[in-house]
């Protein structure tokens, strides 16, 4: 039995569910586009080929080798797209929820039953069909739960929303002893320089008490200015538009002073190593053209 054990974003990693490229398909059409910024990628001939994908995905799988992380990896649909597993589930403690992701995608979780199967089934929680809730939404923090939504009215026009106010609650019913604070982030259909897909898409925390954050990302200014009291202005690296755009937030950490991050982000790597952080760089570019990067290639299942 896999004994599940996930209470932050930073502690030492042992286990993780890792994405993959391997029969990834063909380039879609513009109608099954999932967010702006791949349907930016289809509409100008430079969508990432699944050859680059792959190279990519092996570069972060030789990291987690590197600090000796158990790798799990899904099974392998042909022609679908299997990257980010962050999407279709997450741990939290030790119970393992599921996600109800975009019906398009459904066969993703099906491709890691295998490891569902290995995990206690009193601990894997399937949310009722009316809760809509994404790993890359969902982030541990002490005693927090944050949680990325988006409480327009319009929620159900938005195919870049992936949390609703309904899976908001459910956490908070599920784990009473945590503090869930949501987060109403930005949402595009067509501008992907202006859609925070999931929270992880603008804000993270790193280390034990810093944190990456778009100040834009978010709807109202009094959620960015929660977490800036939380963390505290000096702890805080804030990306621009740009480096948002490209996914600067999306690093993952495989330990409180460990972090990999796309070998590009070069103010951000700087920072990083000014505050005594290992930096792990690999190539991650064209997988970041899906609007996901680092973490949403992972699914973690235990930290220490």
């Amino acid at each position: 039995m896999l004994r599940l054990n996930i209470n932050d974003e930073t502690s030492k990693l042992k286990a993780v569910i890792l994405g993959a490229a391997i029969s990834n398909g063909l380039t879609p059409t513009a109608d099954e586009a999932y967010d702006p910024k791949s349907l930016e990628h289809i509409l100008a001939g430079t969508y990432p080929s699944e050859e680059d994908m792959m190279l990519e995905m092996e570069a972060f799988n030789q990291v987690f080798n590197k600090y000796n992380v158990t790798v799990f990896r899904p099974e392998i649909i042909e022609n679908y797209n299997q990257i980010f597993t962050r999407d279709i589930g997450f741990v939290i403690g030790d119970v393992f929820v599921k996600s109800n992701i975009l019906p398009e995608r459904v066969h993703e979780f099906e491709a890691i039953q295998y490891i569902i199967d290995q995990i206690n089934p009193a601990k894997v929680v399937i949310p009722p069909e009316e809760v809509h809730i994404e790993g890359g939404d969902v982030m541990l923090w002490k005693d927090y739960i944050f949680i990325g939504t988006y409480k327009g009215s319009d929620y159900k026009d938005y195919i870049t929303a992936r949390t609703n106010v309904e899976g908001v609650q459910f956490i908070k019913d599920l784990f009473p002893n945590k503090i869930v604070k949501e987060f109403d982030l930005i949402k595009s259909k067509i501008e992907a320089r202006d859609n925070a897909l999931h929270l992880d898409c603008c804000f993270q925390p790193v280390g034990e008490n810093k944190a990456i954050i778009y100040k834009r990302g978010f709807r109202e200014e009094a959620d960015y200015l929660f977490l800036v009291n939380l963390f505290g202005e000096d702890n805080l690296f804030h990306i621009t538009r740009k480096e948002r755009y490209n996914m600067n937030s999306n690093v993952f950490s495989i330990d409180t002073n460990v972090v990999v991050s796309e070998k590009k982000f070069t103010r951000l790597n700087k920072w990083l190593k000014k505050n005594e952080f290992i930096v792990e760089k690999i190539p991650y570019a064209q997988i970041a053209k899906q609007e996901g990067l680092l973490r949403c290639s992972t699914l973690p299942l235990i930290r220490s």
